[in-house]
C-alpha cells in the first residue's frame, strides 16, 4: 500500500475547472503538484477560437467552489437564472420557474472567467506549479514518465516529465485516459449525437443595457431543434443554435449560405433576429461544435493513475451538469483519498465503484433534457405534470422535488435523483391521467401518493 507522493510527483494533466479544482484540493493535503494544460494561459491570452458553450452553474458546482474558497470570487462573475423563459413563433414568453424557493436560481458563468479565479487560487496555494502550452501525448506507465511537447517553443520540443500519479482531467479525449486503458483492462465507448451547435453573441444595448431579460434562461423550442441564449455580466448574452448535423433543410449541412441562414432564423426565431446585428457574419465565424456522450469503465490503474471530469465521464450540455458534475467528481475523489490515505489504489477504486453510476446517470438524464427542452416545454400534457410537480413539491417538501430540482439544486447522487424522478413519474402520471388543468386534480389522493414516498436525503449545501 502506497499513500500519495510515495512514488514521486503529483501530475495532474489538464488545467481546466475540473483539474484546477482537484489541484487545489490535493494541495490541501500537503502536496505539492504540477499542472500540464495543453492551451496557453487564458488569462495572458486570448483563446476565444473555438468557443464553448457557457456554463451552468449549480448546487454541485457551488458546493464544490466553496470547498476550495473561491466561490465568493465566482459569484461576482454570474448572472441568476430563476428560470426559462420560453420564445413562442409569434414572440410571446413565458416563464417557466426552475423550483418553488428563493434559492432555486442556476448562475451563468463564462467558462475562461471560471477557470481564470481557479488558476489563480491554485497558484496562491504556494504548492502548485502550472504549466502552460504543454501537450500530453501519452503517459508510460513502465518507465513513470509522460510524454509532452511543449508548444511555448518555436520548435515544439518532445520530452518526458516523471510522475508518481498522475491524474487525468484531459478532456472527452483525454490522452491520458487512452494510455490507461491500454495497460488496465478498461473500455470507453463515445455516443455521438447526430446534432451540433453554433455559437452566437447577443450583443449588449445602449451602456451594457440587457436586450432581454437577463435573468432566466431564453429557449426558443421548435421540437426537432432549439436556439438558446445566456446572459454574461457584460449586458450581452452567449447564444447558442443545435441542429441536426445533417438531414433535410433545417440542419447545419443545409444553412451553408447566408441567404439562407437568415431565411431560416427570420421563419424560425423572428423575435431573435433583431437582436443581433452580424447574424450571417456571427453564424459562419466558427466550426459547428460536436457533442458526444463518454461513457468509460476503468477509472484508474493501480495507484498510478485515475481520471477525473470529462475524460471519465463526458456529457452532453443539456443539463447543465458537465462542469458540475466533474467538479463534484473531484470532491468525491478527495474524499476517497481522506478516508484512505495510505491505500491510493483502494481509494481510486473506491472512487470509480460509487462514482460511475451518477456518471451514467447524468448522462442519460442530460440526453432527455434535451428532447425536454426543444420539445417538450410546449407541450400541454408536460406543462400540466410541471405545474403539479412543483404543487406536490410545495405541499411535501421533504418527499418531492421535481426531477430538476434534484439534479440541479441538490447533492444526492445522480443515479438515486434518476430512480426517485421515475417514482414520481409514474405518480405524476396517474394524477394527471384524463386532466387538463391543474385544478381537476385530486389533492386527497396526491397528498396520499406522495406520503409513501421516501423522505429526500439531507443536501449537502444545507
Amino acid at each position: 500500500m502506497t499513500a500519495l507522493g510515495d512514488k514521486g510527483p503529483l501530475v495532474v494533466v489538464g488545467g481546466g475547472p475540473a483539474g484546477a479544482l482537484l489541484a487545489i484540493l490535493l494541495s490541501r493535503h500537503g502536496h505539492d503538484v504540477t499542472i500540464y494544460e495543453s492551451r496557453p494561459d487564458l488569462r495572458r491570452t486570448d483563446i476565444s477560437a473555438g468557443r464553448s458553450i457557457n456554463l451552468a452553474l449549480a448546487t454541485r458546482g457551488v458546493v464544490a467552489l466553496r470547498a476550495v474558497g473561491v466561490l465568493d470570487a465566482v459569484h461576482e462573475i454570474t448572472i441568476p437564472m430563476r428560470g426559462r423563459i420560453v420564445h413562442d413563433l409569434d414572440g410571446s414568453t413565458a416563464l417557466h420557474p426552475y423550483g418553488v424557493n428563493h434559492d432555486d436560481v442556476v448562475y451563468s458563468v463564462a467558462r475562461n472567467g471560471l477557470n481564470a479565479i481557479l488558476l489563480d487560487a491554485a497558484e496562491a496555494t504556494g504548492r502548485i506549479e502550472i504549466k502552460f502550452g504543454q501537450r500530453c501525448h501519452g503517459v508510460y506507465f513502465d518507465r513513470s514518465v509522460i510524454e509532452f511537447t511543449d508548444y511555448n517553443d518555436d520548435d515544439h520540443p518532445t520530452y518526458e516529465a516523471p510522475f508518481g500519479t498522475v491524474f487525468g482531467a484531459d478532456g472527452a479525449y483525454s490522452p491520458t485516459r487512452t494510455s490507461m486503458l491500454e495497460v488496465n483492462g478498461g473500455s470507453v465507448t463515445e455516443d455521438v449525437l447526430e446534432h451540433g451547435y453554433r455559437e452566437l453573441t447577443i450583443p449588449a444595448g445602449p451602456n451594457g443595457s440587457f436586450q432581454i431579460e437577463p435573468e432566466g434562461l431564453h429557449i426558443w423550442p421548435r421540437g426537432g431543434f432549439m436556439l438558446i441564449a445566456l446572459p454574461n455580466p457584460g449586458g450581452d448574452f452567449t447564444a447558442t443554435v443545435f441542429l441536426p448535423h445533417e438531414g433535410g433543410p433545417n440542419s447545419f449541412a443545409a444553412l451553408d449560405e447566408p441567404a439562407k441562414v437568415v431565411e431560416f432564423f427570420t421563419t424560425e426565431f423572428p423575435d431573435f433576429v433583431p437582436l443581433i446585428p452580424d447574424l450571417t457574419t456571427d453564424f459562419f465565424d466558427g466550426p459547428v461544435g460536436r457533442m458526444s456522450t463518454i461513457r468509460c469503465q476503468g477509472w484508474s490503474y493501480g495507484d498510478q493513475a485515475v481520471l477525473v471530469g470529462d475524460a471519465a465521464h463526458g456529457i452532453v450540455p443539456f443539463h447543465g451538469q458537465g462542469m458540475n458534475a466533474a467538479m463534484e467528481s473531484g470532491r468525491v475523489l478527495d474524499r476517497f483519498l481522506t478516508i484512505r490515505p495510505r491505500d491510493i489504489a483502494a481509494a481510486f477504486a473506491s472512487y470509480e465503484y460509487e462514482r460511475r453510476p451518477d456518471a451514467d446517470a447524468i448522462g442519460e438524464m442530460a440526453l432527455h433534457n434535451y428532447i425536454e427542452m426543444r420539445s417538450d416545454v410546449t407541450d400541454p400534457d408536460y406543462l400540466l405534470k410541471r405545474e403539479l410537480s412543483l404543487e406536490l413539491e410545495r405541499r411535501h417538501p421533504s418527499r418531492f422535488h421535481a426531477r430538476y430540482g434534484m439534479v440541479m439544486f441538490h447533492t444526492m447522487g445522480y443515479a438515486e435523483a434518476a430512480l426517485r424522478a421515475e417514482r414520481q413519474g409514474r405518480v405524476l402520471a396517474r394524477l394527471v391521467e384524463g386532466k387538463t388543468s391543474i385544478d381537476e386534480i385530486d389533492f386527497e389522493m396526491a397528498d396520499a401518493l406522495v406520503s409513501i414516498l421516501d423522505p429526500l436525503p439531507p443536501s449537502e449545501d444545507q
